[in-house]
């Protein structure tokens, strides 16, 4: 299983667009093959930077959702409205306490 985080940073006259361009995808990320979770948050102190959290798989289940024409497209529709470069990490639990 893979954690992924995506931090992304908008211009403050952006972050409406941007929900919306996440409500759209929201379901069909979550029901990408591969795909067991999927949350959006916004920082406490910054409302214009967000963090996507999902949850695959495998490393090729998310790759198959990246390389998909879905994301090409939705990640060219985000990617206008950033104000810095976005960063992600892809992470391996090692530990959960319940």
């Amino acid at each position: 299983m893979i954690t992924r985080i995506v931090r992304m940073t908008f211009d403050p006259d952006s972050t409406e667009s941007f929900e919306k361009i996440f409500a759209e995808s929201k379901e069909k990320i979550r029901t990408m093959e591969g795909c067991e979770y999927l949350s959006l948050h916004v920082d406490h102190h910054h409302p214009n930077i967000y963090y996507t959290v999902s949850k695959w798989q495998s490393q090729a289940a998310l790759d198959t959702y990246r390389q998909s024409d879905f994301f090409k497209n939705t990640w060219a529709r985000t990617k206008v409205l950033f104000s810095e470069k976005p960063s992600a990490y892809s992470l391996d639990q090692l530990t959960e306490i319940p």
